[in-house]
């Protein structure tokens, strides 16, 4: 059984990622009620850790049932009244640009960052669930294969074929919309140079 400080200490070092992992699973920036949800199951759950496993690991599995009871309650919502989830409206991806020490990116290139960390943050919503939860893990947790398979209790091989597929369909998606993005953007332009 772990002591409240230790817990603490938990819930310190690990609230960062699990805030960004459940941002990138469900697609809102609103996870607070999700997060204290995963830090509270924890809680609940470590006097019957075995540590067979790292902790970290424990929690993933956390974060994956927490993540998967809210696309059940979201798509029970859809269901039931029949209107998009998300609106789309949300300001708060620049937090998601990387930065970069020793190049300051100017306006037109910042702006190209955000609108793609925006394309891919957008069209990763797009993928199935296992894929979306099979890419956030291998990419933005650089889980292993084998982590990924434990945590989402699939074979490997399913791991490798999500991660597969989930890439292609991501970057087609991608490359689309910025597509899209970059014939608009230039249409608009040549207008504006006939003034």
């Amino acid at each position: 059984m772990q002591t409240a400080a230790e817990f603490e200490e938990i819930v310190r070092t690990q609230q960062q990622r699990v805030f960004r992992t459940l941002v990138r699973l469900t697609g809102s920036r609103d996870v607070e009620d999700l997060a204290q949800e995963v830090f509270l199951r924890l809680y609940r759950g470590l006097e019957h850790f075995r540590g067979d496993a790292q902790v970290s690991t424990y929690l993933y599995r956390i974060i994956m049932n927490v993540a998967q009871d809210e696309w059940k309650r979201r798509r029970r919502e859809r269901e039931a009244i029949a209107s998009p989830v998300f609106d789309g409206e949300d300001d708060a991806d620049a937090q998601w640009i990387e930065n970069f020490p020793d190049a300051v990116p100017d306006a037109e290139a910042s702006l190209a960052q955000k609108q793609l960390w925006e394309a891919v943050n957008d069209e990763l919503l797009q993928l199935s669930e296992p894929e979306r939860a099979v890419l956030v893990l291998y990419h933005q947790e650089e889980c292993s294969y084998e982590q990924i398979a434990e945590l989402l209790k699939l074979p490997v091989g399913t791991v490798r074929t999500h991660l597969h597929r989930g890439r292609e369909k991501l970057g087609r998606l991608v490359r689309a919309r910025m597509h899209r993005t970059n014939k608009e953007t230039g249409s608009y332009a040549g207008r504006g140079s006939e003034l």
